[in-house]
């Protein structure tokens, strides 16, 4: 399946399906230099098949996890695309989960004032999530995603039989992102996840559901002016947990956060769904510690945040509040 992704000044498609990286020449124009930013926990097939497609191709390997994404790799792959004479014809190619395409958007963006950048997610929360809507980013003083640009990829290339080396922790914090598009607006795609027998039999239809959420979304406000603020349920809370905890997974700080902005209907359902995928329902910690985390978040409006909450199934609703009203929710 080909998702078109509309935006304002630009047009991408994000292709679905199995095997693709087996095929990855039939979507990429690969007969340039590549660099192909990726880390060290990826499994090496998947670099080689992207690698060997490659008329002349650079691979790129960071540290796994969320602190690789820093200014200091963000400047040593510009220095390596300056001294292996990248052009503006030239591209980078992300082979990862959300961490690595964060960090090559970013690159993309700025080098050259902007190169091609394509995007193959490994990781089920990157194929359902941050491969598409073209944000990217680099954390700083511990605080995530807090230097970036919005730089949409060229094309994205979701091969969901990729996800069969993922252990069930990192495949379960993935899901946590697809139930937040189901409880905010698809009630077909909660229940799909909920009712699941099979998870991966049944995750090219979760991955399809998820991305027709977001593509809908981001088409519409891609710049996170107002309705792509949806997106960004159980994120508030979630982010500050993240920050705060520095072991537990953003899959995981994410459905956590989301217990916190829902009905007492809603928080049940969730909760059994969150139980079933052995994904944690709530974090003990100092509510003011994890207060100054949450002041520092990047989408408050001087002392005012929007947060978002759903009282029922596949609808959701937007409060603006004060930020020290966020104690209360608690």
């Amino acid at each position: 399946m080909i998702l078109p992704v509309k935006m304002k000044d630009f047009t991408y498609d994000v292709v679905v399906q199995k095997n693709s990286l087996d095929i990855i020449e039939e979507y990429l124009d690969l007969n340039r230099k590549v660099l192909i930013l990726t880390d060290d926990g990826i499994p090496y097939e998947y670099i080689d098949k992207v690698y060997k497609k490659c008329f002349k191709p650079y691979v790129y390997t960071i540290l796994q996890g969320e602190a690789s994404k820093s200014f200091i790799n963000f400047e040593k792959i510009l220095d390596f695309l300056i001294k292996n004479e990248f052009s503006r014809t030239d591209c980078v190619i992300a082979v990862g989960g959300g961490v690595v395409g964060d960090l090559a958007g970013f690159v993309s963006s700025v080098y050259m004032r902007g190169i091609p950048f394509y995007n193959i997610p490994t990781t089920l929360l990157s194929q359902v999530d941050s491969s598409i809507g073209g944000k990217t980013a680099i954390d700083k003083l511990g605080i995530k995603n807090i230097i970036g640009a919005f730089y949409p990829p060229h094309k994205v290339i979701i091969d969901p039989t990729v996800l069969k080396t993922l252990d069930k922790r990192q495949l379960y914090s993935g899901l946590a992102e697809s139930i937040k598009m189901g409880l905010t607006c698809d009630k077909t795609l909660f229940n799909l996840i909920k009712d699941s027998t099979n998870l991966l039999e049944d995750i090219e239809t979760i991955i399809i559901k998820s991305l027709q959420v977001k593509k809908d979304v981001v088409e519409l406000d891609p710049n996170e002016l107002g309705l792509r603020r949806v997106l960004n349920f159980g994120h508030t809370i979630g982010h500050g947990i993240e920050s705060h905890s520095g072991a537990l997974l953003h899959g995981e700080c994410v459905g956590i956060g989301m217990t916190y902005m829902c009905s007492d209907n809603v928080k049940k359902e969730l909760l059994t769904v969150l139980n079933k995928y052995d994904l944690p329902t709530q974090y003990i910690a100092n509510k003011e510690e994890l207060y100054k985390y949450i002041c520092l978040d990047k989408k408050r409006n001087n002392n005012k945040l929007v947060i978002v909450s759903v009282n029922k199934i596949g609808e959701f609703e937007f409060k603006e509040i004060f930020i020290e009203e966020i104690l209360n929710y608690f």
